[in-house]
């Protein structure tokens, strides 16, 4: 799967630590619009990614994929609170629910600050899927969230945090989930308490779940785990999911 990827870095500060920023636009001529252009915060995955957004090839991948259709793309690099060589699992231990929340704010506010920015609507996979989740908690205006396999919403990370599921009601805007049959985080049972809890808060949600699909089923540098029939029938439903939400008039034939 080739791309080519044309993006713009900018750096903000969050809680005194400096954040890169991963910035896409749309396609030629797509940003000339007359009327504002929908925004897409796309939370990255931890593999690979966490040393890196520059060698995180699948999130950039799909942030390229989103502009192409139509989006303007913030992907922040929410592993800025440690150096890029921290192994992983100090970054998985000591990741924070607060931190995140700022890192999402911080993509959120720029993206906002450009005048040819409407709507914005926040995608993620894995762990950005959880963070997808956290961010329609914390971002009230956000306009749809999509969430690829992301597991472990039942629970906290840092001190106090209360688990994103425990949140539910938070969230003001409609959902839509992609998730394996095969995964083990989430596993289906997981999944069904997700629905719960969105069921039960009033939220607007849409899961689809894929027989024969595991854990990262979109992640093409992953083979053994890649399903392209999985991948692209979420591709397809994750367009048409944003453009009827963020009321874009992106073309979604890609």
């Amino acid at each position: 799967m080739h791309f080519a990827m044309k993006y713009e870095i900018k750096t903000v500060n969050v809680l005194g630590s400096e954040m890169e920023i991963f910035c896409f636009s749309p396609s030629d001529g797509m940003d000339n619009q007359k009327n504002p252009v929908p925004g897409i915060i796309l939370v990255q995955h931890i593999p690979v990614g966490h040393t890196g957004l520059e060698n995180d090839i699948f999130t950039l991948h799909t942030a390229q994929r989103l502009a192409d259709n139509g989006f303007f793309v913030a992907v922040p690099f929410i592993f800025h609170w440690w150096p890029k060589s921290e192994d992983i699992q100090v970054k998985r231990s000591h990741s924070r629910d607060d931190w995140l929340e700022a890192d999402l704010e911080a993509a959120w506010n720029l993206l906002k600050s450009d005048p040819k920015v409407g709507s914005i609507g926040i995608v993620g996979h894995c762990w950005g899927g959880r963070g997808a989740w956290l961010g329609a908690c914390c971002l009230r205006e956000i306009g749809a969230c999509a969430m690829f396999y992301g597991g472990r919403i039942q629970l906290s990370m840092g001190e106090g945090a209360t688990p994103p599921i425990n949140r539910a009601d938070e969230i003001s805007c409609p959902v839509i989930g992609f998730y394996g049959d095969e995964d083990k985080s989430p596993s289906p049972e997981d999944v069904d308490l997700y629905a719960k809890a969105l069921d039960q808060a009033g939220i607007d949600y849409d899961f689809h779940c894929y027989e024969g699909a595991g854990h990262a089923f979109q992640n093409f540098p992953s083979p053994e785990r890649y399903n392209e029939e999985a991948s692209e029938d979420a591709w397809s439903k994750l367009l048409v999911f944003l453009t009827r939400n963020l009321q874009t008039n992106a073309d979604i034939s890609s």
